[in-house]
């Protein structure tokens, strides 16, 4: 393991083991103080998200893209503190930490039988959510995990996630798609981060006026499966309670190659989360390359 990996290492070992004790309002200063450190420093995480939010509202001046990305960087540490002291939060915190409207289509739909796809986006705190499912619903779920580096930091990822009472699986190795689809047709939940695909398997959508890559997993999986895809959108407010939305199913269109079924579902999963993120630009922790247009084929993405 490198210097740079296990310096990492430490850091979120540190995050989790230290911030998890601190009192709640400790936790929000703190992580307040964080994000406002770093966007006076405007690194490159800082200007990319100012410069994805100008896409999301284009016509927003200089000044306030500033205060967008400001706000950005709040949104985004109060994902980090929240995510350090989940592990610590009682089942009570837990359940009333969120508040989703119509969530009748996660129970309806279970409740069917056919399974469920929710599909969501970098969005306030999408782990938040997922712990509330299996706390307050009693709802296990399937979920799918980046392999990130060094090794270690996956591992605790996934330990972080496994004790919120999730299944986490591995994006790589190929096995995840098959086991994602055996869940559901048993009538279970999958829940997957869709908004930034940037492999060639990713499907193109006409995002917020230009072009940009999302998975097509989630829609084969409602194909193939016949299970519901649901689009979900978070976002905060002032309160410490996340709000939420689930969004009425994407249904499967009835003519048209696989291909052709998957692009749109994808495109309409797509227009739901540009909803929910035009309506919550600020909750959209977006700090990496997303539309074709940044991408620089010499550097790969990033």
């Amino acid at each position: 393991m490198s210097t740079a990996d296990r310096l990492t290492d430490s850091l979120y070992g540190l995050g989790w083991s230290t911030v998890k004790k601190l009192p709640e309002p400790a936790a929000v200063r703190l992580g307040r103080t964080i994000a406002d450190l770093a966007w006076k420093k405007r690194g490159k995480g800082v200007q990319r998200l100012e410069s994805n939010y100008a896409r999301v509202v284009p016509d927003a001046t200089p000044e306030r893209l500033a205060e967008l990305s400001r706000a950005g960087m709040r949104s985004y540490l109060r994902y980090w503190m929240e995510s350090f002291r989940l592990p610590a939060w009682s089942a009570e915190r837990v359940r009333t930490g969120f508040d989703p409207k119509d969530i009748h289509f996660l129970t309806d739909g279970l409740a069917s039988g056919r399974g469920v796809v929710l599909a969501l986006p970098h969005l306030a705190n999408w782990d938040l959510a997922g712990a509330w499912v299996t706390t307050k619903l009693g709802t296990p779920f399937t979920t799918v995990a980046e392999r990130l580096k060094p090794e270690t930091l996956y591992d605790r990822f996934v330990a972080y996630r496994e004790g919120l009472g999730m299944e986490v699986l591995p994006h790589s190795g190929g096995s995840a798609f098959g086991t994602l689809a055996r869940r559901l047709r048993d009538g279970g939940l999958v829940c997957l981060v869709a908004d930034r695909d940037l492999s060639a398997s990713g499907v193109e959508v006409d995002f917020f006026g230009e072009t940009a890559r999302m998975p097509a997993g989630p829609a084969l999986l409602a194909q193939q499966t016949g299970a519901l895809l649901v689009p979900v959108t978070l976002w905060y407010d002032e309160s410490p309670v996340m709000k939420g939305r689930l969004h009425p199913p994407i249904e499967v269109p009835e003519s048209g190659t696989r291909a052709e079924k998957t692009s749109v579902m994808t495109q309409a999963l797509a227009n739901a989360f540009a909803t929910g993120i035009a309506d919550h630009p600020e909750d959209w922790h977006m700090l990496q390359r997303l539309w074709l247009a940044d991408l620089d084929p010499a550097k790969g993405p990033s």
